[in-house]
C-alpha cells in the first residue's frame, strides 16, 4: 500500500509538471487553432532564462517568474507579429512548417550560444530537495512546480471569465465569425493570446529547470509530452490540460515502476490510442481538432 501511495503521489506531482508545460500550447490552440511545433523550444528558452537569472543575478526563478513572464510575453507578441500573423489564415501545413522551422532555428541558436552542456540549478537548501509526508517522499521542486501549475490555472480561468479581454478570447475560441459580428478584433485577440501562451510557456520552463536539465534539445521531449497532455485532456480546454497532465503522470509513474524501459513508450502508446479512439480528449469539444479559421 505504501508503494502504491508513493507512486500515486509521484505521478500526480509529475503530472502537474507536465500540465504546466502544456498549458501555453493548449491556450494558443484553443483560440487560434494553431498547433505550435516550436512550443518545446520556447519552453527550453524559459529553462535557460531561469538558469541564467539564477546564475547571473542570484534571483531564484520562482521569485523571478513575473519578470520572465513579462519578457516572454513580448517574445510571444513578436512571434505572432513577425511570423504567425502571415500564416494564421493559411493551410495547416503552412503553419506546421512555419512553427517547425522556427523551432529548429531556436534549437540551433541555443546550441550556438550555450553549447550542448547540461545545466541545472539548486534552489532548495542542501538536504531540502525532498520531504516526507505521512511516510511518502515528496520532491520539493516538483511540489513547487505543481503549486505553480494550480495557481496559474486558477489565474488563467479568472482572467478568461472576469475580464473583457478574457471574454473576447473565449468568444474567438468558440466562434470567430460571431465574435467579429459582436465587434471583437480577432487580430488583437490573437496577439494577446500568443503573448499570454508564450509567457506561460516561459514561466513553465523557468519553474522546471530545478527539476530537469536544460540543454538545446530538451524541448523535443517536452513537446511530445505536451501534445499527449493536450490530446488527453481535451483540445482547447484549460482545465483538461491539468487533468490530462495528472493522468499521464500517474500512468507513467506506475508504468515506470513495472518496467522503466516502457516509461518513455507510454507517451507514444497513449497518443496513438487517443487519436484513434477519442481525439477530442476528456473535456475537449468533439470536432475541435478539425475546426479551422474562416
Amino acid at each position: 500500500m505504501q508503494t502504491v501511495m508513493q507512486l500515486l503521489v509521484s505521478g500526480v506531482l509529475l503530472g502537474g509538471v507536465y500540465a504546466l508545460g502544456a498549458l501555453g500550447l493548449n491556450l494558443i490552440f484553443g483560440v487560434a487553432k494553431v498547433v505550435n511545433f516550436a512550443h518545446g523550444e520556447f519552453l527550453m528558452l524559459g529553462m535557460y532564462a531561469g538558469y541564467w537569472l539564477m546564475v547571473k543575478t542570484g534571483v531564484n526563478p520562482y521569485y523571478g517568474a513575473p519578470l520572465i513572464a513579462a519578457g516572454f510575453f513580448l517574445v510571444g507578441v513578436l512571434f505572432y507579429a513577425l511570423l504567425m500573423r502571415f500564416t494564421i489564415y493559411k493551410s495547416e501545413m503552412t503553419q506546421v512548417f512555419a512553427t517547425l522551422g522556427l523551432g529548429i532555428a531556436l534549437q540551433n541558436l541555443a546550441l550556438l550560444l550555450w553549447s550542448g552542456d547540461y545545466r541545472t540549478i539548486q534552489v532548495m537548501p542542501s538536504g531540502g530537495e525532498s520531504m516526507a509526508v505521512l511516510g511518502v517522499a515528496v520532491s520539493s521542486t516538483r511540489l513547487v512546480a505543481f503549486g505553480f501549475a494550480v495557481a496559474i490555472l486558477a489565474a488563467v480561468i479568472v482572467f478568461l471569465r472576469t475580464t473583457f479581454l478574457g471574454r473576447a478570447i473565449e468568444a474567438v475560441s468558440q466562434d470567430l465569425v460571431a465574435a467579429r459580428l459582436m465587434g471583437v478584433n480577432p487580430g488583437k485577440v490573437f496577439l494577446a493570446t500568443f503573448g499570454l501562451g508564450i509567457a506561460l510557456t516561459g514561466v513553465a520552463g523557468a519553474v522546471l529547470v530545478p527539476s530537469f536539465y536544460a540543454f538545446p534539445s530538451v524541448g523535443s521531449f517536452f513537446v511530445l509530452v505536451s501534445f499527449v497532455v493536450v490530446v488527453l485532456g481535451g483540445l482547447g480546454s484549460v482545465v483538461g490540460t491539468v487533468i490530462g497532465g495528472i493522468a499521464l503522470g500517474v500512468v507513467e509513474s506506475f508504468t515506470g515502476f513495472v518496467s522503466p524501459d516502457l516509461k518513455e513508450a507510454t507517451h507514444f502508446v497513449l497518443l496513438i490510442l487517443l487519436l484513434a479512439m477519442r481525439p477530442h480528449g476528456i473535456l475537449g469539444v468533439k470536432g475541435a481538432e478539425k475546426e479551422a479559421l474562416k
